[in-house]
């Protein structure tokens, strides 16, 4: 007896083999978002929990400006702390082949005897340091980028003095897994790298000898960051530290997991999206099968099919779409999965990475789907099992109809008959019409997400290249120098405008709150480098007083009026002081803190000094500045807005763009598939009506219009609704993306409205032309003679 209810489900599957793959489809897109964003999630954490663990990674940082190494025992006996390892760290310039422009290298000393304690290297080729003379390793990325290898050579101005370095081998520390170079926002591979030399070599050549300018530390499972931290301040103050910090603001790592949250998120509200949308689905598919096979269900059940059978039956409808969804997900999710922790390879350095998918995260993901496609046509089937037999054997009764509001109307007179006819169509389906529409708003809403994020990003770079860096070229000097070298910069040729600047080591402090920052001293009526809002308005710089970012100043629960202390972590230290925060404002970028020039070099009690220059240059010009910075012992490193914004775009390129290309393909899966679902439907229910109409003169194009007008309204009415929850889900995404290194501003542009609607719209209109097509083959005989 099952083979017979087997053959008739193979045989009604394959007449409605269009609906349930538009249902399978909708399934395999949800299975495939979880297996790609949580399956990648998943081994991007394994991999970094597993790489900090291999490599010793530290759990706390301690930049200062010199203390001898015999204070390592002191820091060592401090409670909490489990082990302790120093260093000497700076960046110098490279003076690389090719490149007009100066390089710059993070230079990191290395043990001669042994590995590091803590944040231990692993060499990719080439060997590791033995000691003798000018070896350096080197950062993978960088190597790649300037296709250097083993055995090559490269120019480093350091302390003043050009060195010939010889590269022995390619190396990754779990440190630098996102390696951006001082004051850019993203990888420049080709300008910037990782260099790692001996602590016998990088000491003395840097006047370290005997001593070290970084501590890093590892904690006992018992220990309290906080508490290791203030007193690990503490005894480093004297000796020019410049404030510890945890694991949590480590730069890499803080990049590293804003992106492992973005995917925990993306790969959990998606799915859940594209499963509700599938259960939809199938209720609506089921429930229409089943009331057009009453007679079938009766005589079933007279031929001694048991209930539990007839509900297994119309249940495998259901099962076997979601089957073959989960399979088409699977592979599909497989696939992209490891395209994407290929995408991710190319940005963030991690050893042996490769997409893994967990056996647990697909039973998870196949048994949320059965799930949804239970709930979704439990009603429907509860229906059919429910139906004595002599009840069905009988037609469905007649729908009662009476006046609704169209009828109330005054302008339904007005109405031409077939909108008319389409209107008193979704009125008596108020429920199932409502549904449609919300199912059609949220593939509008994915659109609106997707797209925002590139609206964020593409505002928030917009106002940090063309508002706030103006400049052409950023230079950092080594040391901090007397501003008198402002004449010289400005006597360069080619040199149109020089702005120097001042950054100042700080610890802020207002009550119990406290954070190590760096005060940018800048000038009132700068033009090359300003302070603007996130509305685009330019804010001016106060004579006295600060002006602080507002993730800063909620940090330390601080407004505009207030008091703050601040201790001052360079030259003599001055007492601490107290001023006022004069402005507070909204910025996308760090944790920033500005001064005016004059009132900064008042509060260090030194002489006027600066950190570097903006310099605005002319474009025919720069090649040969860039050449002749090449050559200034001073200048640690150049920085260029132009390349910054190149790197950038190349990024959104490669990760944004993809990302929202998939987008707009989960979105027409959701929009095809309610649209093309309801229609189909609408023409199963509705066939005598419109082949009755044809037999009464109407045209194909206009029984067709009939049919799918109902669709385009409810397309039409969904646009705004999924325009409305596409913000609400936006926001939500913007306020997860909020950290320490970058903000994702909350603004949405008329394009996205604009295309979202345009999408959704293309992908009714492909919906309604496979069901015209259905319309226009419909065999008028065979459909009249269909039994009510």
């Amino acid at each position: 007896m099952p083979g017979v209810l087997n053959r008739k489900l193979l045989r009604e599957l394959w007449q409605l083999k269009g609906q349930m793959l538009s249902i399978a489809l909708v399934v395999a897109t949800g299975i495939m978002t979880v297996i790609t964003m949580r399956g990648s999630y998943d081994t991007l954490v394994e991999a970094q929990q597993n790489y900090y663990r291999d490599s010793r990674f530290a759990d706390i940082w301690a930049p200062l400006k010199r203390a001898p190494d015999t204070l390592v025992s002191r820091i060592a006996a401090l409670a909490g702390v489990a082990a302790v390892d120093t260093r000497v760290t700076f960046f110098a310039t490279l003076d690389l082949e090719g490149l007009d422009a100066p390089a710059q290298g993070q230079f990191v000393s290395l043990p001669v005897n042994g590995r590091p304690v803590l944040n231990d290297i692993r060499i990719r080729s080439g060997r590791y340091l033995s000691g003798a003379g000018d070896e350096v390793l080197i950062s993978e990325n960088f190597a790649m980028a300037r296709q250097l290898s083993p055995g090559d050579t490269l120019r480093a101005i350091i302390n003043g003095r050009s060195r010939e370095l010889d590269i022995v081998g390619i190396a990754i520390s779990p440190e630098h897994t996102y390696a951006v170079p001082p004051g850019a926002l993203y990888p420049d591979d080709e300008r910037y790298g990782v260099l790692w030399m001996s602590r016998d070599v990088l000491g003395p050549a840097y006047d370290m000898d005997g001593a070290f300018n970084e501590v890093t530390l590892s904690l006992a499972v018992d220990a309290n960051p906080r508490q290791v931290i203030a007193e690990l301040n503490q005894l480093l103050d004297p000796y020019g530290g410049l404030g510890a910090y945890a694991r949590e603001n480590q730069p890499s790592h803080i990049i590293l997991q804003a992106e492992l949250d973005q995917n925990r998120i993306m790969g959990t509200a998606i799915p859940i999206v594209f499963l509700a949308v599938a259960a939809f689905l199938l209720n609506l598919v089921l429930s229409r099968l089943i009331s057009t096979q009453r007679t079938e269900i009766a005589v079933l059940k007279a031929f001694g099919f048991r209930t539990d059978e007839v509900g297994w039956h119309y249940l495998m409808y259901a099962l076997v779409a979601v089957a073959v969804g989960t399979l088409l997900g699977t592979l599909l999710g497989l696939l992209l999965g490891d395209a994407y922790i290929g995408m991710y390879g190319k940005y963030f350095d991690f050893p042996n990475l490769h997409y893994q998918l967990k056996p647990g995260l697909l039973l998870m993901a196949t048994g949320i789907s059965v799930f949804a496609a239970t709930a979704g046509a439990l009603t429907a089937v509860r229906r059919a099992v429910a139906m004595p037999p002599a009840e069905a054997m009988r037609p469905e009764p007649p729908a009662r109809f009476r006046a609704g509001w169209l009828e109330r109307m005054q302008i339904a007179s007005l109405l031409p008959s077939s909108m008319r006819m389409i209107l008193r169509n979704i009125q008596r389906k108020p429920i199932h019409s409502l549904l449609s529409s919300v199912g059609i708003a949220f593939s509008v809403a994915i659109l609106v997400v997707g797209m925002f994020m590139l609206d964020g990003v593409v505002f928030m770079m917009e106002q940090q290249f063309s508002r706030i860096q103006r400049e052409d070229l950023m230079l950092t000097f080594n040391e901090s120098r007397d501003d008198a070298i402002y004449y010289d910069l400005r006597q360069l040729e080619g040199v149109t405008r020089v702005e120097m600047y001042r950054v100042v080591p700080a610890r802020l402090r207002a009550g119990h709150r406290q954070r190590e920052v760096s005060i940018q001293g800048m000038l009132p009526d700068g033009r090359l480098r300003r302070i603007v809002a996130s509305s685009g308005e330019t804010y001016p710089l106060p004579a006295q007083g600060l002006v602080i970012s507002q993730r800063l100043a909620q940090k330390l629960d601080l407004t505009r009026g207030d008091s703050v202390a601040i201790e001052i972590l360079e030259g003599r230290r001055v007492a601490r002081h107290d001023l006022i925060v004069s402005g507070v404002v909204k910025d996308f970028m760090g944790l920033s803190v500005y001064m005016n020039q004059d009132a900064l070099a008042q509060l260090v009690q030194g002489p006027k000094l600066a950190s570097g220059a903006y310099l605005s240059v002319d474009a025919d010009a720069r090649a040969e500045i860039n050449r002749h910075l090449k050559n200034l012992p001073a200048v640690a490193g150049v920085t260029s807005p132009a390349v910054m914004l190149e790197n950038f775009e190349s990024q959104l390129a490669d990760s944004l763009y993809i990302g929202i290309s998939f987008l707009v393909g989960f979105a027409s899966v959701i929009a095809v598939g309610v649209i093309y679902n309801g229609a189909r439907i609408s023409l199963s229910e509705r066939g005598r009506e419109l082949a009755s109409l044809r037999v009464m003169g109407f045209r194909r194009g206009e029984t067709a219009r009939l049919l799918l007008g109902e669709q385009a309204i409810l397309t039409l009415l969904a646009i705004p609704l999924g325009w409305l929850i596409g913000y609400g889900l936006s926001y939500a995404v913007a306020a997860s993306l909020q950290n320490d290194v970058y903000r994702v501003p909350f603004t949405i542009s008329s394009r996205t409205y604009f295309l979202s609607a345009l999408i959704t719209l293309l992908a009714a209109v492909a919906s309604a032309l496979i069901v015209r097509h259905r319309v226009d083959q419909l065999d008028l005989i065979a459909v009249l003679k269909t039994r009510e």
